[in-house]
C-alpha cells in the first residue's frame, strides 16, 4: 500500500511546513506516503458563485488527472464519515492486505469540485468543526501516523 495526498495549496506557513514533516517523516517506516500540492486556483475579492464554482472546477481537474490507475480516492470533507482512530487503524490493514494504494484529496479554501466528490470511493470527515485549510494537512498526516502506530505495535497510541 502507498498513500497519496493530494492538496490544493502549495505556499504554506513554516509551522504547517514543520507540523506536517515531523510526521511525515514519522509515518515512512510503516508505510510510504507522499504529498503532492497542486496549484489553487487564483481568486479575487468579490468573486461571484460561478466564479468560485469555477475555481473548485479547475482544482478538481487537476486532482482527478494526478490520479492513477487502480488507486482508491477518498475526499476529505467536513460532510463525510467520521472514523475513530482505532476504526482507522483497522481501515489501514484492510488497504494493505488489499494492496490498495491510496489518494486522499484536500481541496482549496472553497472545497471539492462536485467531480472529485463523484469520483470518491468515499468522503471522510476529520472534524465536523470547519478546520483551516492548512491545518488539515498536520492533523491527516498526524491521525495517519497513530493509526499505524496501533497496527504496528508502537506505542506513540495510548488509549
Amino acid at each position: 500500500m502507498k498513500i497519496r495526498i493530494l492538496t490544493i495549496g502549495q505556499k504554506m506557513p513554516s509551522w504547517v511546513i514543520t507540523g506536517f514533516e515531523d510526521y511525515f517523516k514519522r509515518i515512512q517506516p510503516f508505510v510510504t506516503t507522499q504529498l503532492i500540492e497542486l496549484p489553487m486556483a487564483k481568486r479575487a475579492k468579490n468573486d461571484s458563485k460561478a466564479d468560485i464554482l469555477k475555481y473548485c472546477q479547475t482544482e478538481g481537474e487537476s486532482i482527478l488527472n494526478t490520479l492513477k490507475p487502480n488507486e482508491l480516492l477518498i475526499a476529505l470533507e467536513v460532510g463525510g464519515r467520521e472514523l475513530s482512530t482505532e476504526k482507522l487503524a483497522h481501515t489501514m490493514q484492510e488497504w494493505t492486505l488489499a494492496g490498495q494504494d491510496i489518494v486522499l484529496a484536500i481541496g482549496g479554501p472553497d472545497g471539492l469540485s462536485d467531480d472529485v466528490r463523484q469520483a470518491a470511493a468515499w468522503h471522510w470527515s476529520l472534524s465536523k468543526l470547519t478546520l483551516p485549510h492548512p491545518f488539515v494537512r498536520i492533523m491527516l498526516i498526524e491521525q495517519l501516523y497513530r493509526a499505524m502506530s496501533i497496527n504496528h505495535n508502537h506505542p506513540y497510541h495510548r488509549a
